[in-house]
This record gives structure tokens, sequence and C-alpha cells, in this order.
């Protein structure tokens, strides 16, 4: 798919990665839409330099949680560009929880935002692609999928349940629609981090190095141009995962 003039819906995109690749699609051409949490996220912002780089893109404040406003995400984006091209599950949540203090209800915030949503936006946005003829769903995964990390033991399920989501929605709506994951490393550090944290991100890299928002936004152009790859979760995380 060319990434010039498609339409590109990606969710919890005001800040930090997900703004960096609306960005960066913008800058390659592509109409972007995008959903935020709370009013006090920059996404007035955000919004503007999409404009600026792409001419047209369209906010909307969205508990993706909530299937009432999932769906209505889908339909207002649908709306102003007339289509859905692209959708990109990008929005997530992270909660550090030992799992013999785990709540039933930080198990279900997770899954609700990690899993649930990514499904049920896909869902929603599948009929479009399916009339159209033609679609990308990308799942933002992250490593817990594939690694034992203590504290996150509802996190970790939620992300490896987006992982079966991908290969199962993959099939099940081939050939039409493409679905894909990514599962990013430290591309980003938390803005309070400090030297020790910088440092332990850097040796838990083959690539003894950080990586950058840029390495994700390069990677989901890859996914949406490259037509005859679907059902698999690329890695971009500086051989972390090796470790």
């Amino acid at each position: 798919m060319e990434i010039r003039d498609c339409v590109v819906l990606i969710t919890g995109a005001a800040q930090r990665v997900g703004r960096a690749v609306a960005l960066d699609l913008a800058a390659h051409g592509a109409r972007v839409a995008f959903s935020y949490y709370v009013e006090d996220e920059p996404w007035r912002e955000t919004l503007a330099e999409l404009r600026a780089r792409s001419g047209d893109a369209f906010a909307m404040r969205a508990d993706v949680t909530d299937l009432e406003q999932a769906r209505a995400l889908v339909a207002a984006t649908v709306a102003h560009f007339g289509r859905v091209d692209v959708l990109i599950n990008n929005a997530s949540i992270w909660l550090h929880r030992p799992a013999l203090e785990l709540r039933e209800s930080d198990w279900d915030a997770t899954f609700a935002v990690n899993a649930k949503a990514p499904f049920f936006l896909a869902q929603a946005i599948a009929p479009h692609m399916l009339r159209q003829g033609r679609g990308v769903i990308l799942n933002i995964t992250d490593l817990s999928a594939f690694q034992a990390w203590t504290g996150y033991a509802h996190h970790a399920a939620s992300k490896a349940a987006l992982v079966a989501l991908t290969r199962v929605l993959a099939l099940e709506w081939a050939p039409t629609i493409r679905v894909n994951a990514i599962a990013p490393g430290t591309v980003l550090l938390p803005e309070n981090a400090d030297a020790a944290k910088r440092q332990w991100a850097i040796e838990k890299s083959a690539l003894k190095r950080i990586g950058d928002p840029s390495d994700v936004a390069r990677t989901v152009r890859f996914l949406i141009e490259e037509d005859f790859a679907t059902g698999a979760v690329y890695f971009v995380d500086g051989g972390r995962s090796l470790v």
C-alpha cells in the first residue's frame, strides 16, 4: 500500500512514540486521525503539526476501552476522510504490580486497554476495509509477551493476547486485510529516567544503545508498504529479546 494519501487511524498518538509515528506518516503524505484520552495531553500541538505536514488531520478524545466510544472514533474518522486504510493500535497502559498484590481491577484495566480495545477497534474498522478491498492493521505489543518480567504478569498476558489476536485476524481477514504486530524495545525512556536507568537500558540491548521513536516509525512504514507481510511480529529492540 502506498503511504501517500492513505488514511491512518492511530490510537493514543498525542505524545511520545505514537506522536512520532503519526508525524512521520504525515511527513510521507498520509492523512492521519488519532485519539487521545485526556484533555491535558498535548493533542492540539500534535494536531497542528500534522496539519502543517499533510494539510489535513483529525483528532478525537476517546476512551477506547468503551465500545461505543471506540466505534464512534472509527465512524468519525470515516466521516472526516471518507475511508480508513490503516489502523494502528498504539494506546497502551503500563502498571507495575507484583503478582501477589495484583487486584482484579488492575487485571481488567490492563486487558481493557491492551487487548480488548485493539480487538474491537479492528472489528469496527474491518468491514470498511473489506468493502474497499484493502486494509492494514498494526498492533503495538512489547517484549513482555515473549520474556518474563516480574511485576508485570497482567501486562505480559495482555500483550501476549494481542500477539495471538494479530495472528488469528491476519488469517481470518486475509487476503484483503493484512495484520501485523511490532514489538519495540527501549526507544524512548520515561521523562524521569535517570542515568542508572539509561545505563540499564543500554546494557539490556545487544547493540548496546537505546533506540529512537523513528525506529518504530520506519517499521510502521515498511509494514504499510510491504504487501507480502502479514501475521507476524516485528522486533525493533536492538536485540534486547536476545539478551
